[in-house]
């Protein structure tokens, strides 16, 4: 920014008159600036009311679409010390009978007990002077390529122990009982081992099962599938759980030849919930958009440029910009448009198996106009339900209707948001002003935001511009009475002052 040093000569604060001069200039051109800021609220209020709007959609308008979202299952075991079931959607309702044979096992190897003082640091010819070297093989399940490793007298038994976990074991050797252990990682007979030796390391490291019960005789168990019975036919498992149509049990204990019950059937809790989530978010959604369609005006509250702020308190501020917010999307357009296609939806009835239905079947509903607060009056309530003060104790009939016909709510609820899906879809398509899944015109916002931005700097640029030309002036001015004082000092000089 130039200095301008004004005034030297007339005496006169040029610098405040010039600003006099251009305050009507500068006072259209914030109200420019004022146009461009409402303009970039009301932009981040749609994206912010944009995206509640979409996440509305994917959350629940597109997925109640489909059967499979009302397609909840659930299974109670009369032993669930015996064994868990989780359903899936397509499992099949209907009692079965389940019996746990077998319990799957990993192979485990306890090795005997090692001479007192034996440290992960001590080696095979510590443990016998007589070995001279050798090699260990793990022989593995079916199918599976036996794995060797070679031994030497100077091989540590933490050597050992790193040899099984590379090979992909579990491995360990414990100081205090002096005796290496070995697993399996997973369960199974096809995951099970042995172990086989050249040149005596296994006896070394008392890694032989002698199955005499001898104190320092190591111990096998063997790996082993897991056996159940369901409905009379028998299943198998590496492991204690099993998938069997749209069923995974898991096994926790053998049942002894008697058998438990596993009962399955619709979750109708599960419905409800999902419909309830449904309705109370659809209410508040809806809610919020009431409320910033029918905002107060607020005449005469714009945006506050940097001089206004200046003048005014945090507290102040924060209260005006609270009123430039609340009604930047009064009576808009779009907002007017979406809110009724989701209001029209759910006013719509469905034939289903001759009989209409319409929310009101199911013991949903708005409140009375005079019940309803403000901008609260398109929110639904479902009779019955415990956690809404307004509706609770009325008979639920939602409830009811999903444990006696959980297909036909089903059906309905599908049908009811296939046409709230059709109808968003419209309004969302691709156009001149909006892009593909918008809501409001974000194209069309863009430009007149542009041409906002445009205007502002062409008008500052215009102000600058004459603020410049009134310097210039003032500027001759001075120089003119520079040139007039210069003269009269000269000619007061030659007359003696």
């Amino acid at each position: 920014m130039a200095i301008r040093i004004t005034g030297m000569a007339s005496g006169m604060d040029t610098e405040a008159m010039v600003q006099d001069l251009v305050k009507a200039y500068k006072t259209k051109g914030a109200s420019y600036t004022k146009t461009q800021k409402r303009g970039e609220l009301k932009q981040e209020a749609w994206k912010s009311l944009n995206k509640k709007i979409k996440s509305f959609n994917s959350k629940y308008v597109s997925n109640m679409k489909m059967s499979s979202y009302y397609s909840q299952k659930t299974t109670k075991v009369s032993d669930s010390t015996k064994a868990s079931v989780v359903t899936s959607d397509g499992a099949v309702n209907g009692s079965q009978t389940l019996e746990v044979e077998e319990l799957a096992t990993a192979g485990y190897l306890t090795g005997g007990k090692l001479a007192k003082g034996t440290t992960a640091d001590t080696t095979l010819k510590d443990l016998n002077p007589e070995f001279t070297g050798g090699k260990i093989t793990i022989n593995r399940g079916e199918g599976k390529e036996p794995l060797s490793f070679d031994v030497t007298e100077d091989t540590k038994i933490s050597d050992v122990v790193k040899h099984f976990t590379d090979a992909g074991y579990n491995a360990s050797f414990d100081e205090t009982s002096g005796r290496l252990f070995i697993s399996a990682k997973e369960s199974g007979a096809d995951n099970d081992f042995t172990l086989t030796d050249e040149g005596g390391a296994l006896e070394t490291l008392r890694l032989v099962d002698h199955k005499d019960g001898a104190e320092d005789g190591a111990v096998k168990l063997d790996g082993q599938n897991a056996k159940i019975k369901l409905n009379g036919a028998v299943f198998e498992s590496t492991s204690n759980t099993f998938s069997i149509n749209g069923l995974t049990i898991t096994a926790k204990e053998k049942t002894n030849g008697t058998a438990i019950s596993i009962n399955t059937d619709t979750d109708y809790d599960a419905v409800y919930d999902k419909v309830k989530a449904f309705i109370k978010d659809y209410s508040e959604l809806i809610n919020e958009m009431d409320k910033l369609y029918n905002a107060p005006a607020n005449k005469g509250y714009d945006p506050l440029t940097d001089d206004e702020k200046e003048a005014m308190s945090d507290s102040e501020i924060t209260k005006w910009e609270d009123k430039v917010n609340e009604s930047l999307l009064r009576r808009d357009g779009s907002l007017s448009s979406v809110s009724n296609v989701l209001k029209n939806a759910m006013l719509q009835s469905f034939d289903i198996g001759g009989t209409s239905y319409s929310l009101s079947s199911f013991g949903i509903g708005t409140l009375s106009y005079f019940t309803a607060p403000d901008n609260e009056r398109n929110a639904y309530h479902i009779d019955g339900d415990p956690d809404d003060s307004d509706t609770a104790g009325n008979p639920d009939k939602l409830k009811a209707a999903i444990a006696a016909d959980p297909e036909t709510v089903s059906l309905f609820f599908q049908k009811l948001a296939t046409n709230m899906s059709d109808q968003l879809g419209k309004l969302s398509e691709t156009s001149s002003t909006r892009s593909h899944g918008n809501f409001y015109d974000d194209k069309q916002m863009k430009l007149d935001l542009q041409k906002y931005e445009a205007q502002v700097t062409k008008w500052d640029d215009y102000v600058k511009s004459i603020e410049d030309k009134y310097y210039k002036q003032f500027a001759k001015m001075e120089s003119a009475m520079t040139k007039l004082n210069s003269q009269q000092n000269y000619i007061a000089g030659m007359f003696g002052g």
